[in-house]
């Protein structure tokens, strides 16, 4: 069904208004985590090396800021099971791991495809529903991560694990549409409430 013109313009002209005082559409729970990422990539400009990023399917976040970009699309492209033969400096699983049936083939394979020298950077939810994209298995832990990408094949030291999140974000989340971070939502963490939980791990 086409969308009338008035319809159109009234959608439109919200869309400023919101863009004019400021709103954010992104998730709120994702926003430290798009902040962190999108440092750890400008840093050293990372974001001009070879970037893959082993994808859910929106590719838009990252692909807009590398300029050395390529991405797979999960389930498509199985990470338990599948990699690319070429190594990459940066490689990027953004709400992918808890989609998969077999974590630990996944972090093996993201280990295999990143250069010696590189990084491999995750995130994933610990406290957000179930989202089948086709399938939604695992939550973790900061510390749950972390292991991950040690039996995957990273050197602990060489892994640096965050989380966040708080009571009022999960609130917001329960039982509801995911939120827009929209106005000035709270952005101080609580480390017993970490809804969004990420990773960068080195290659060595």
């Amino acid at each position: 069904m086409t969308e009338s013109l008035p319809g159109a313009l009234k959608r439109r002209s919200k869309q400023v208004a919101k863009r004019l005082i400021g709103y954010d559409s992104r998730n709120w729970l994702r926003i430290r985590q798009i902040e962190a990422f999108t440092a750890f990539l400008e840093a050293d400009n990372r974001k001009s090396s070879p970037v893959i990023e082993v994808s859910p399917g929106w590719n838009r976040y990252w692909k807009t800021m590398c300029s050395d970009y390529t991405s797979v699309d999960f389930p498509d492209f199985d990470i338990c099971k599948d990699r690319t033969d070429r190594q990459y400096q940066i490689v990027i699983a953004d709400q992918v791991l808890e989609h998969v049936q077999r974590p630990l083939a996944a972090a093996r394979n993201i280990h295999a495809m990143t250069q010696p020298g590189g990084w491999a950077m995750a995130a994933t939810p610990f406290l957000f529903r179930v989202h089948a994209r086709p399938h939604d298995y695992n939550r973790w832990t900061p510390a749950g991560l972390k292991q991950v990408l040690v039996e995957g094949g990273f050197t602990e030291a060489d892994i640096e694990v965050f989380g966040w999140g708080n009571k009022a974000c999960a609130k917001a989340h329960i039982g509801g549409p995911v939120r827009a971070y929209g106005l000035w939502r709270d952005l101080s963490n609580d480390e017993e409430y970490p809804l969004m939980v990420w990773a960068f791990a080195r290659k060595r």
